[in-house]
């Protein structure tokens, strides 16, 4: 989508408080990619993105900026931890594992993008089909109908839906679950896949609702309907020129000593994940992917250690280093208030299942914001985190006794309501023992 950098940030801001600068990275990055694709292919292979690494404690926004803005491009994205990595060889995972995740992902994006585009062919296939099945059985209930008059009825009732408690017995494709070994040089196989290019697909007989059924053929159908090559082609192209790997936690493998036990050195794990970022051909078992144009989005809090502690030629693959803002009041209070998934805004809708109309006055979510700020001072800083140990400590009695038995009953928390709440708990216990 073309998206200019300020449309991005805007965006952005629509569900993520402050952090310009993070914001404004990313944007660029991603407008890059654009204006990339823009260029004649001779250009366009030697510009490569510019990595970014986002540093700043926990709760502060930086997976949620890299996931929103996959989501806005419905680019393929996947999130890592980098102390994953620390025992390969032990565990099995290497780090190229994380391209095979990136390309998974992409061929569910690029499924679901083809599926939509062949679902109304699929689904009047399926209407007839089910039809076939029922016939039948409502002729022998009303043998004296007109045949056409009878069919048209029982298709109108397959398509609004009246007949969707009706049981009948469909053939459906035996679905074996899927065995994956994995072969040399990192390669997956799955030996579902090669026995069934072999041999044809096995059906059984299943007695299931026209509302299942439905479910099943349509799906079935629509496999048919998606050529898998050019799915799987589209799905590494996609991966290759606008994937996102967002690695977490990468502060936790700067510097050269390796942690206890079988950990392997941080620096080893720096110098796997290296050839990725460089740009190196990874085989799947749907095609093989080049990493050179994926952009890379690392984070960490970089309590202990500092970005220079990576080594350098890892550091010279982030050059883009954006350090994100800790939360203070009024962030707590914009978080609480202006977001379109709002934590207020959830709450209030759960609750309404139970029929509590649940509202905040002013006051009290600005003392809401208080106690925040104050518990990441005083406590571990866990950013907008701590909001949730408040609300839920707050709202544990309503949530509790609701049971939506009674008519609509209004709740306005107020200022006195929350210093209540909280007047014995902020003397006595620390509110981290309540953080799962």
């Amino acid at each position: 989508m073309d998206y200019s950098p300020k449309q991005i940030v805007s965006e952005l801001d629509k569900y993520i408080i402050g952090q310009s600068k993070a914001k404004r990275a990313v944007a660029i990055a991603l407008r890059n990619r654009y204006r990339r694709a823009q260029l004649p292919k001779e250009l366009r292979d030697e510009i490569t993105p510019k990595n970014i690494i986002m540093q700043g404690p926990t709760g502060v926004g930086k997976t949620e900026i890299a996931r929103r803005l996959a989501k806005l491009v419905k680019a393929p994205f996947i999130k890592v931890e980098a102390t994953k990595y620390t025992e390969v060889g032990y565990v099995g995972r290497d780090c190229e594992s994380m391209i095979r995740d990136l390309v998974e992902v992409s061929v569910r994006l690029v499924k679901e993008e083809k599926m939509a585009e062949v679902g109304k062919k699929a689904t009047e296939a399926v209407y007839n089909k089910i039809l076939d099945v029922l016939y039948p059985i409502k002729k022998q209930l009303e043998p004296d109908k007109d045949v056409d008059k009878l069919r048209e009825e029982i298709l109108e009732g397959i398509k609004n839906g009246t007949l969707d408690q009706e049981v009948i017995e469909i053939p459906v494709v035996d679905n074996q679950k899927p065995i994956g070994v994995m072969a040399g040089m990192g390669a997956e196989l799955d030996f579902g896949n090669v026995l069934g290019s072999i041999f044809p697909p096995q059906k059984k007989r299943k007695k299931v609702t026209v509302e299942k059924a439905k479910e099943l053929l349509i799906a079935e159908e629509s496999d048919k309907l998606i050529d898998t090559d050019s799915l799987n082609s589209e799905a590494i192209r996609r991966a290759e020129q606008e994937g996102i790997i967002f690695i977490d936690e990468i502060d936790k493998i700067a510097g050269k000593t390796g942690g206890k036990g079988p950990d392997v050195s941080r620096e080893g794990v720096q110098r796997d994940i290296l050839p990725l970022v460089e740009g190196s051909t990874v085989s799947t078992k749907y095609g093989v992917i080049k990493t050179d144009y994926i952009l890379f989005i690392a984070a960490g809090a970089f309590h202990v250690s500092k970005v220079e502690d990576l080594i350098p030629e890892f550091q010279g693959r982030f050059p883009i280093r954006v350090e994100l803002n800790n939360l203070v009041k009024e962030d707590f209070y914009k978080i609480l208030t202006q977001p379109k998934n709002a934590l207020t805004l959830q709450y209030a809708e759960m609750l309404k299942v139970d029929n509590i109309n649940l509202s905040f006055t002013k006051e009290a979510l600005e003392v809401i914001s208080e106690y925040a700020e104050r518990e990441n001072e005083t406590s571990e800083n866990i950013g907008a985190r701590r909001l949730h140990t408040i609300l839920e400590f707050l709202l544990e009695d309503i949530s509790y006794n609701a049971d939506g038995k009674t008519p609509m009953i209004d709740v306005v928390i107020d200022k006195p309501y929350v210093i209540k709440a909280f007047s014995d708990t902020t003397k006595k216990y620390d509110l981290t023992k309540y953080i799962l």
